[in-house]
């Protein structure tokens, strides 16, 4: 492996999954259909995704119910956060370089 690509995450190599930490790393927490609309996803790609970041503990899921109806939020954990943070350091090293 080239060693210029040893710090990316491949958890974010793909562009919802970046997208959903993009958005969750500014925002304390983000319902699902918001999540859907601001990527343009569908209902099972973005679960799929989301799902996916909760295995690694990246994003933390809140269930409630608002006038009896369920709602569903998501948050980025400390992990999460950092994990994202380190992917854009070396996001920002390989534009540094010119590579």
């Amino acid at each position: 492996m080239k060693e210029f690509l040893t710090n990316f995450n491949k958890a974010f190599e793909n562009r919802v999954r970046l997208g959903i930490m993009s958005v969750l790393v500014v925002n304390d927490a983000v319902t699902f259909n918001t999540l859907k609309e601001l990527l343009k996803a569908t209902d099972g790609n973005l679960a799929s995704h989301l799902k996916a970041l909760e295995k690694l503990e990246f994003v933390k899921v809140n269930k409630q119910f608002i006038d009896r109806k369920p709602n569903t939020s998501y948050e980025a954990t400390n992990t999460g956060k950092e994990a994202f943070q380190a992917h854009l350091n070396a996001l920002e090293d390989l534009l540094k370089k010119g590579l």
